[in-house]
């Protein structure tokens, strides 16, 4: 919604109050101050969705599902790209969101681009629209389905790196998981760009079906493997996407190489906390599905123990255990709800000791006891956090505490 329209609303309410809506609050009171702006959260008021019939428009917040909005509204994501013209490098996926834009973000940087790290990972986008912006600033934008559900504008350069089922309790099904990831590419111009990755089909279809300019990742990394600060096939397929976006900018490979080399694995994403009584623990927080996880195993290869379980979002656990018998994982920890159908597939499973725990505290007592020297560690649990955790950052800060505590 661009701010002429947007000046046109008497009556504005934000729909969740947490770190968005705080900017998009913010936002409002600069370039709207003669609307009357309300706030509505379930952490307020428990019958926030009431507050809606008092407002003309509402902006809604990416937890609040689209359903739920009664009112005509918009998004702080579709204000800030209707009013940005800035070159704007979006990116999603289901999983290495986060990591790409933050190789892409370090490239451009180390370029001398004018770069700007915005969305899920950093800051809010409307965060940005408070600063002045010049005609060379760029913004390299994390996209959650959340945020691409209700899409109105296609950023100039779209990223997607992969896709598996994900978010079925928010979506309700896997087609309109998929669609709501579409979305980063339905209002695209014949001068944008779609950087898809090739090994999935359905990107792969995607780049048919559109009008714009459609580059599968590049498979050549200048970058040798000793020197790739980051582990995992997956990894390389999000190097893959940050060097085909930093070719569109013409930078060179050297540059390219020197900011890979540089790059700081982020937190919970195949981290190695540490060496500890000959046992190589790594913190994996961020995989909540079964294909992520299967992915860290793979990487990793010489595991000894396991956290697995979760929320139970009806995952089809069967080729991760199969995965998991096929490099001879001995000890499994399982934490509720999933956990209990991964015991169930594992239970009749010789050579596998099985702990069913609510407590990260005894999970890691168990895997100091049982976990064979030389061997690692991994908290990667195959399911969201939100049986036990707020989510998956209080997981893996547990999980570490824990680990050094006991060290």
């Amino acid at each position: 919604m661009k701010l002429d329209q947007l000046k046109k609303y008497k009556k504005i309410l934000i729909l969740g109050y947490g770190k968005e809506g705080q900017a998009t609050e913010k936002f409002l009171k600069k370039f709207v101050p003669m609307s009357e702006i309300g706030i509505a959260d379930k952490k307020i008021n428990a019958n926030y969705l009431v507050e809606q019939k008092k407002y003309d428009l509402i902006i809604r917040s990416p937890g609040i599902p689209k359903q739920l909005v009664t009112r005509p509204y918009t998004t702080a994501t579709n204000i800030f790209l209707a009013n940005i013209d800035n070159v704007v490098i979006g990116v999603t996926g289901t999983k290495g969101k986060s990591t790409t834009v933050g190789l892409i973000y370090s490239i451009l940087k180390r370029a001398g681009k004018k770069a700007h790290l915005i969305g899920n990972i950093c800051k809010p986008m409307l965060d940005e629209m408070l600063k002045e912006i010049g005609k060379e600033d760029i913004f390299v934008c994390e996209f959650s389905s959340y945020q691409l559900d209700d899409i109105k504008h296609s950023p100039h350069i779209a990223v997607v790196l992969d896709l598996f089922p994900e978010h079925m309790n928010y979506h309700g099904n896997v087609k309109n998981y998929y669609n709501a990831k579409k979305n980063i590419i339905a209002q695209v111009t014949a001068d944008d760009y779609y950087i898809y990755n090739p090994e999935f089909k359905e990107l792969k279809s995607w780049a048919k079906d559109s009008i714009c300019k459609t580059v599968p990742f590049e498979q050549k990394i200048p970058i040798i493997d000793k020197d790739i600060p980051l582990i995992g096939k997956h990894n390389r397929e999000n190097i893959k996407a940050a060097v085909t976006v930093a070719h569109l900018f013409n930078i060179d490979n050297n540059t390219i190489t020197e900011a890979i080399k540089k790059f700081k694995p982020l937190s919970h994403r195949l981290q190695m906390v540490g060496k500890f009584r000959q046992i190589i623990f790594y913190d994996d927080a961020i995989s909540t599905t079964p294909e992520s996880t299967i992915l860290a195993i793979e990487s990793l290869k010489n595991i000894g123990t396991i956290f697995l379980g979760g929320e139970d979002r009806g995952y089809d656990f069967d080729k991760l255990v199969d995965v998991v018998v096929y490099y001879k994982i001995p000890n499994i920890i399982l934490f509720p709800e999933s956990g209990e159908k991964i015991y169930e597939l594992l239970k009749n499973t010789a050579g596998i000791k099985l702990l069913k725990t609510k407590s990260m505290e005894e999970a890691i007592k168990f895997a100091y006891k049982y976990t064979p020297a030389g061997k690692i560690c991994l908290l990667s649990c195959a399911s969201p956090s939100y049986s036990l955790w707020k989510n998956f950052e209080e997981k893996g800060n547990l999980f570490q505490f824990f680990v050094k505590k006991y060290r």
